[in-house]
C-alpha cells in the first residue's frame, strides 16, 4: 500500500516514488516531470564545472588548450550521462543539443572562477 502526503497547494505525492537524488543515481529511471530531469543536468554541470576548476587550477593547464578540454570534459560527461546512463529521449527534451548546452555558460562562469583562483593562489610568481 503506498502512502500519499499533501503539500500547501493540496497535491497529493506518492512517499513510493523515488527521489530526484536517487533516480539521478539509478540508471534508466522514470522522469515524469521534465524539469526535475533539466535541473539534475544543470546542478550536475555546475559541479563538473567546480570540479574541473580546481582540477586545471592544480595541474597547471593553462591557455586554449585547458579551455578546449573544459569544454569536452563538460559536454562529453553529460552526454554519455543523458544518453547512456538515463537513455532519455533526447527529442522529449528538445534534442541532445538542448541538453547539452543546459547550463552549459553558468558552468563556464563557475569554472573560470574556480580554475583562477586555485591556479593563481598555487602557480602565481
Amino acid at each position: 500500500m503506498s502512502r500519499t502526503k499533501s503539500d500547501k497547494n493540496g497535491n497529493t505525492t506518492s512517499k513510493s516514488e523515488a527521489s530526484v537524488w536517487t533516480r539521478a543515481i539509478t540508471a534508466n529511471s522514470e522522469w515524469p516531470d521534465k524539469e526535475e530531469f533539466l535541473d539534475v543536468i544543470y546542478w550536475s554541470r555546475q559541479a563538473i564545472g567546480i570540479i574541473v576548476g580546481v582540477g586545471w587550477g592544480l595541474i597547471p593547464l593553462k591557455g586554449f588548450i585547458a579551455l578546449l578540454l573544459f569544454f569536452l570534459v563538460n559536454a562529453g560527461v553529460l552526454y554519455v550521462y543523458f544518453s547512456n546512463f538515463q537513455q532519455v529521449d533526447e527529442e522529449e527534451y528538445g534534442g541532445a543539443w538542448e541538453l547539452t548546452k543546459e547550463g552549459f555558460m553558468t558552468s563556464f562562469a563557475g569554472f573560470l572562477v574556480t580554475w583562477i583562483i586555485i591556479y593563481s593562489g598555487l602557480h602565481f610568481d
